[in-house]
């Protein structure tokens, strides 16, 4: 998921450096930006943005403009510095009202449930279902399985 950038945070130096490397090395590997969007399976419109300034890219772009472009994983390292300074961004986004701003009223801890804000929370999340996607994909069964018991379906009589 990509996320537009203000003009104010589009020279900050996480940012620009992000930019610096994955242009200088899309280049370097003789890649149009069409070429590396499609390597990477995201817009060329995303690419432009991003080396521009205009959007910050996500991890997930950053992990997967690492491998294409062989970076030994530069660009994934910035990540956490242009996600700090992306979160400074949104803040200064906010409302410009004279009232003081009011805190968001705290949320009950729950089980399993993660802040939806935190960046970090939301890669573990990310990572989590991959995991499981995968477990599912290669037929590896769910640790959990084994605890409930399988509903039978409709059709499991017909086999």
């Amino acid at each position: 998921m990509e996320h537009t950038s203000p003009s104010s945070a589009a020279h900050s130096a996480a940012s620009a450096r992000f930019r610096w490397e994955l242009r200088s090395c899309r280049v370097r590997r003789g890649l149009t930006q069409r070429a590396l969007a499609d390597l990477v399976r995201f817009s060329r419109e995303t690419v432009a943005a991003v080396e521009s300034g205009r959007r910050f890219g996500s991890h997930e772009f950053a992990v997967r403009c690492d491998d294409v472009l062989d970076t030994g994983g530069r660009l994934a390292a910035l990540w956490p510095q242009v996600a700090a300074e992306q979160l400074a961004a949104d803040g200064r986004r906010g409302p410009r009202s004279p009232d003081p701003v009011r805190p968001d009223p705290p949320v009950p801890h729950q089980r399993g449930r993660r802040d939806a804000r935190d960046p970090g929370a939301v890669v573990d999340a990310i990572d989590e279902l991959r995991e499981l996607i995968g477990q599912v994909l290669n037929g590896q069964p769910d640790p959990d399985d084994g605890a409930r018991p399988r509903a039978a379906g409709p059709h499991d009589d017909q086999r």
